[in-house]
């Protein structure tokens, strides 16, 4: 294929990749990965490393626009980046050791997961007293209802909230994603935080993510600046478009399209990896 054909397609499949990161805040190497592996053979390891540059690149196209709207909470995204962080730079490390036929066949496990969540999350708004944890370090915030008032939620279950972001940072490190789908579980269903500010927020913190773990793929040659500056630009073009359409997008339309896409490409890696195509 023509270098300049290459570069086209895989930049408009890169901002597809960046627009339903950043309306669903799982992190567009869900989609991305399975399309340069499947779609265009290209070496998985590369396809991870060219997917935590992109990971970055929503995250800093999304963050920003989320912050200033006031639905990502900074407080709890900062805190739980602590164990996100040491959680890639492991994950990262494990990948180099791991074959690319299972890994193949985890990233398709981790598609299936985040297809399910995707279908099955639930808005959740505060009840009663919040964790003695969440008053202490004020994370308990509101977020705008998109009529010009606010509604206001708590935050529960902090350490179980934690320890889950650990493995979300192990997941990102070993399959070059931003790992949004367990970070919106752990602060969706575990600490019952509402599911735009866990969306937003999981945009904020898997770009730190992604870079913890980055810096280890660029060391060992996995990033290829030809395959990277595409899908980067793809990526942040599709996350800035992705931000603005958020606060009028149909959440429960979202859900069913993305969760059917992405439970077919990991039924398609899993399939792939253990008749060892990739």
């Amino acid at each position: 294929m023509p270098l300049v054909e290459f570069t086209s397609l895989v930049f408009a499949g890169a901002f597809a990749a960046g627009l339903l990161g950043s309306l669903t805040g799982l992190g567009g190497g869900v989609v991305l990965i399975p399309l340069l592996t499947l779609g265009f053979h290209v070496d998985m390891r590369y396809a991870m490393g060219a997917s935590l540059v992109s990971v970055i690149a929503t995250s800093s196209g999304a963050a920003a626009a989320y912050v200033r709207e006031g639905y990502s909470n900074v407080r709890i995204g900062m805190f739980l980046e602590v164990a996100t962080t040491i959680g890639a730079v492991a994950g990262a490390s494990l990948a180099a050791h791991t074959g690319t036929r299972w890994l193949a066949m985890v990233f398709g496990v981790v598609l299936l997961y985040s297809a399910w969540l995707s279908r099955s999350q639930q808005e959740h708004v505060a009840e009663g007293v919040a964790n003695q944890w969440s008053e202490k370090l004020r994370m308990s915030g509101e977020y705008p209802d998109g009529r010009g008032g606010t509604i206001a939620y708590a935050v529960d279950r902090i350490t179980a909230g934690w320890a889950t972001m650990f493995g979300a940072g192990v997941l990102s490190g070993l399959l070059g994603i931003g790992s949004g789908a367990v970070k919106v579980l752990a602060m969706d269903k575990i600490m019952r935080i509402p599911f735009k500010v866990s969306t937003t927020t999981s945009n904020f913190m898997i770009g730190v993510t992604a870079a913890a773990s980055a810096g280890i793929y660029l060391a060992r040659g996995y990033v290829d600046p030809v395959l990277a500056a595409p899908v980067l630009l793809g990526v942040l073009l599709g996350s800035l478009v992705g931000a603005k359409a958020l606060v009028r997008a149909r959440v429960p339309l979202l859900r069913t399209i993305f969760a059917w896409v992405i439970a077919a490409l990991g039924v398609e890696m899993m399939v792939n990896g253990w008749m060892g195509r990739l």
